[in-house]
């Protein structure tokens, strides 16, 4: 008999957070749309947040607009008096175009009006990433600094890495972040890794395989994990010591019930079996060694705050002023839309099995923070509204990009579509759109009893 255990104070955070995130990009998307439909005076009939088949959680009227929120998260739509889009209302298609319709306006019109959304998508990244480099500056941990080494994960063994080897580079070329191996190794089409093993430099050959091994494997385990002493922070209000002597801010653990914690992951790994038992720490204070008697809880928790990383290794941080923000946060931008053109292009060479790397709402829920994290979140609002302008412009019908690709047509020929074949379009881009929702959905449930 299996079980599935779901923290769920975690997954309502970042359930909150998709929300918000997705939120703010459906309405600014869909007002890219609105603003330059109601410039050229066309009728916008709706402005819904998610979608509302049969009936809607809020709404209300306010001029000729309908504005209100769906009871289905999947994104959100306006309806534009003329035009065939997902509410598939066509009636009005039968009967001679009225001048508050958009078929009704130029095709340079309906183009704007069309590529609005997508626009607005990718200021919105750069003023985001902008705001990011304005506010929280950049802040990374190069290879060379992870001075205690890697923990090496299975895939990591069968790709050469020992336990304890520090990453320096690719191909030959420092890695000067380190949390963007995984990305590199995926992305990049490196050929070698180079290590320090003890006191050699050691090249290994990436196998040609791995890309497509770690878009998979990442879904559950990293690659390789940080090993760093466990060193206690503060101590929460839950622990609870025993026979007098308690932590202390700074105290190293080494050893729980004669067993070695010399690093974090050796730590979470024991700690876990322990759990609701009373337990020996030895720890070390200053230049002495304290003996330490503390209860786990039933979570496998002993009530401390531990040293994070950024705590322990020398981090490299870099603050900009607002001008200087300004192209760093735009060059973020299109890095990041470059990155996931990259990662389209492993899937479609074969390098990256679709199957292994698509995922639905689960998967982009579950990248958010399990506490509240504003740079975090920020960063993937930016990430997934690059993403959303990228896919909206693909030239598929029911997007943004099949309409304007039609429109385009239009210019170049002077021949514009029948109605009919339009909404035949959409029924056919809206098929093909909802069955990827559904084959992606299916993906992460079936990923998530697995």
């Amino acid at each position: 008999m299996y079980t599935l255990a779901i923290d769920f104070a975690s997954v309502g955070v970042k359930t909150a957070q998709f929300i918000l995130s997705f939120s703010i990009l459906v309405v600014l998307h869909e007002l890219g749309h609105f603003i330059p439909a109601r410039l050229f005076k066309a009728r916008v009939e709706k402005f819904y947040l998610f979608f509302n088949p049969g009936f809607s959680l809020w709404k209300k009227k306010i001029g000729e607009t309908e504005y209100g929120i769906g009871w289905i998260p999947f994104g959100g739509y306006v309806k534009i008096a003329g035009m065939v889009d997902e509410s598939m209302d066509t009636a009005q298609l039968n009967k001679a175009p009225e001048h508050w319709e958009l078929r009704s306006k130029p095709a340079y019109q309906r183009l704007i009006v069309m590529l609005g959304g997508v626009v607005v998508n990718v200021v919105l990244a750069i003023v985001i990433f902008i705001g990011i480099a304005w506010y929280w500056g950049d802040e990374y941990l190069p290879a060379k600094n992870v001075t205690y080494g890697v923990h090496v994960s299975d895939l990591a063994k069968a790709a050469g890495l020992k336990e304890g080897d520090i990453i320096v580079s690719l191909d030959n070329k420092e890695l000067e972040d380190f949390d963007k191996l995984e990305s590199k190794l995926v992305l990049d089409n490196n050929k070698t890794l180079q290590v320090k093993r003890g006191d050699s430099l050691v090249s290994l050959n990436i196998p040609s395989t791995l890309p497509g091994d770690l878009a998979k494997y990442k879904k559950t385990n990293p690659f390789v994990t940080l090993r760093f002493p466990v060193i206690v922070d503060s101590i929460g209000s839950t622990a609870v010591t025993k026979e007098g002597t308690s932590f202390m801010k700074g105290d190293t653990l080494l050893m729980i019930n004669n067993q070695s914690v010399q690093y974090r992951y050796e730590f979470e790994e024991l700690k876990k079996k322990l759990a609701d038992s009373t337990i020996t720490v030895l720890a070390k204070r200053g230049a002495d060694t304290v003996t330490i008697k503390a209860l786990v809880n039933g979570s496998g928790q002993l009530g401390l705050f531990l040293k994070v990383p950024n705590d322990i290794f020398k981090t490299v941080h870099t603050s900009y002023g607002f001008f200087e923000a300004i192209p760093v946060g735009t060059k973020k931008c299109f890095t990041t839309l470059d990155n996931y053109i990259a990662g389209i292009k492993q899937i479609f060479s074969g390098k990256v099995k679709a199957n292994e790397s698509l995922g639905s709402l689960i998967s982009i829920g579950n990248t958010f923070a399990p506490v509240w994290d504003w740079y975090r979140f920020w960063t993937l609002t930016a990430v997934f509204s690059i993403i959303l302008a990228f896919m909206n412009v693909l030239p598929i019908p029911a997007l943004d990009g099949g309409h304007a690709l039609f429109i385009l047509f239009e210019m170049i020929t002077g021949r514009k579509p029948s109605d009919k074949f339009m909404e035949y379009a959409q029924v056919a881009g809206m098929i093909l759109m909802f069955g990827l929702m559904f084959y992606a959905l299916g993906l992460d449930v079936w990923r998530l009893f697995k």
